[in-house]
Formats: structure tokens, sequence, C-alpha cells
């Protein structure tokens, strides 16, 4: 008898301590969605709309400049038969060299233009990631993945799913500050 308890007592202790091991790393993995994050988070918006109207801003003062040249060129199409064959060269070549920096002055408003939006991208991703990482570490996490849809997660349960959880608490911090 005391050799059935023994044994009954130790399968117990193994199948407890395996059930533990298994839930416990069954709870410590889980994921978010960045996509619905990104989309859902107050800031992203907030961020969106200060980039777009930078992002006008500069795009108008190239359409300006570029309407000015073209004013430029109409004008001299009409003053054209009036010049000499010397004022006429002079006025080309003025017309070619102001072409020449309003395309790099628009090159450059490109650039700009995407290096703001990275930044903002960037921003927003780090609030993200900084959050994630706290709200990790504060519910004891070992692994949270990132889902992107690009398929770094073909599967998990949806009781992993932390992005409703996670989107509520960032947007929450977001807005107390």
């Amino acid at each position: 008898m005391n050799k059935i308890s023994l044994s009954l007592a130790l399968i117990a202790l193994i199948l407890s301590i395996s059930s533990f091991f298994y839930f416990k790393s069954d709870s410590e993995l889980v994921y978010v969605d960045i996509n619905k994050l990104m989309d859902g988070y107050k800031r992203t918006s907030i961020e969106k709309s200060k980039f777009e109207e930078k992002a006008k801003l500069m795009q108008s003062n190239v359409d300006s400049l570029v309407a000015d040249w073209q004013n430029e060129l109409k004008i001299y199409e009409k003053e054209r038969l009036s010049l000499s064959k010397k004022e006429q060269e002079l006025k080309e070549e003025l017309l070619g060299n102001k072409q020449e920096r309003i395309n790099n002055y628009q090159k450059a408003i490109q650039g700009k233009i995407k290096e703001e939006d990275q930044k903002g991208s960037q921003t927003i991703l780090n609030d993200i990631n900084d959050y994630v990482k706290e709200y990790g570490e504060k519910h004891k996490y070992r692994i949270i993945f990132g889902a992107s849809g690009s398929g770094n997660i073909m599967f998990a349960n949806e009781k992993s799913d932390l992005t409703e959880e996670i989107l509520d608490g960032l947007n929450k911090e977001f807005l107390g500050k």
C-alpha cells in the first residue's frame, strides 16, 4: 500500500511539474499585430496629419517655383521673335539654369519629405516598442512576437494575441501625457 501511495504521489508530482511548464510556456509566448497597433495608435493619426501638412507646404513651395518658371517661359516665347540671337541665347541659358535649380530643389524637397515620413514612423515605432517592452516585463512574458502579416507568424491561438490590450494601454499612456 505504501508503494502505491508513493508511486501515485510521484506520478502526481511529475504531472503537476510538467503541466506547470506546459501551461507556463503557453502563456509566455504571445504576439501583437504591428499593423493594427500602428493604425490604432492615436499618435499615428496626429503625426500623419502633421506630416501631411508639412509635406503639402513643402510641395506648394516647389509648385509655385515651377509656376513662376512656366510663366517666364511663356513670356519668353511671346518675346522671342523680338529679341536678338544673342538675347535669345542668354534668356534660354537663364531659363535652363533656373529649371535645373528648380529640379535640384524639388529632389531635395522630396528627400526631405521622405526623411520626415521615416522620422515620424520611427517615433511611433519607438513608442510602441518601448510600451511593449514595459508591458512584457510587467506581465513577465518571455517573448512577445510582432506579427506584420508578412509571414513571420503563420499561426497563433487567438488567446496569444495581445494586440487590443497593448493598443488600449498604449493609447491611454499617450493620451495621459
